[in-house]
């Protein structure tokens, strides 16, 4: 099969065949993003990925039941192509049950129509992808996104009103110490907007191949601390009114915080609040702790 590394899908797709429709990031401005910044982006020739989808069949038989279209944005693709592809996926695997994609907000405004939509879920394409982030307009824009939060929400509707699944990824830490009160209140508004069917939150990790990098290292953006984050997680479920299912599933996160929305919100908050208490406990133990020879550890 014709593999371009690094290949990157979301963890919920660890079981998934992983079809590679694109290279890279059509978009691929992002501030805190690495993981394509050494790809230029490509839409791989549809003849190519039929000729994995075939190879697939060869390898894994009947067994497939999820397929992922990588690598970012594969919802950038034609629209009569990608029904193609989806065609294929569904003709050769008897057994599938959805074929998913990562979609930006601001590509899905840019080249889908509702009706490329609803023909896209017609043709098998269950689920999207979609990093919200932050819903502060302010964080969205330091970021260089690519998209308002009003343009997020527009585009999550276009998903959900063609009736597919919407899966919503949040950063927590991505407004750093100035805006993290904003990031977690404003972006809980938008996802009550949108009421997606998966909300998954990831913790800002800043990598030396990352554009942000640089700002930290010039002072420009101060990262919160653990215990910010667990605080900014809890802002965020405190203001949340949506019908989802919330999880922690990412192996940046402090805590694993999981639930079905708005039934586990108590829950979830006490299990945040204990969280908090012990993030509290154990920095004033670093701060106050001394060492064997008398000086103070901070």
């Amino acid at each position: 099969m014709h593999y371009v590394q690094p290949v990157y899908r979301p963890p919920s797709e660890a079981s998934s065949l992983i079809i590679q429709a694109t290279l890279g990031c059509p978009h691929n401005k992002c501030q805190f993003c690495f993981i394509y910044k050494g790809k230029r982006f490509k839409i791989k020739p549809v003849e190519e990925i039929k000729s994995d989808v075939t190879q697939a069949k060869v390898l894994y038989g009947d067994s497939v039941r999820t397929i992922f279209l990588a690598d970012g944005n594969a919802v950038v693709m034609k629209t009569d192509e990608l029904i193609e592809i989806l065609d294929l996926c569904h003709a050769l695997f008897p057994k599938l049950e959805r074929v998913t994609s990562y979609g930006a907000a601001n590509i899905i405004l840019k080249t889908k129509t509702p009706e490329d939509m609803n023909r896209l879920r017609k043709a098998g394409l269950k689920r999207i992808h979609m990093g919200l982030e932050s819903g502060s307009d302010e964080v969205l824009k330091y970021m260089c996104k690519g998209a308002t939060a009003q343009e997020m929400i527009d585009a999550s509707r276009m998903v959900k009103e063609a009736g597919m699944e919407l899966s919503q990824y949040v950063l927590l830490g991505l407004g750093g110490k100035a805006l993290t009160k904003e990031h977690a209140v404003e972006t809980a508004r938008v996802l009550n907007a949108m009421d997606p069917d998966f909300i998954r939150v990831r913790t800002l990790l800043i990598r030396p191949d990352a554009p942000l990098y640089e700002k930290v290292v010039k002072g420009e953006f101060v990262p919160v601390t653990q215990e910010e984050v667990l605080k900014e997680t809890r802002l965020l479920i405190e203001n949340l009114d949506v019908h989802s299912e919330f999880h922690s599933d990412h192996v940046t996160n402090i805590a694993n915080v999981n639930g079905r929305l708005p039934q586990d919100k108590s829950m979830m908050l006490d299990r945040l609040d204990a969280l908090i208490v012990d993030a509290s406990r154990r920095q004033q133990d670093r701060d106050w702790a001394v060492d064997h020879d008398g000086i103070r550890r901070v």
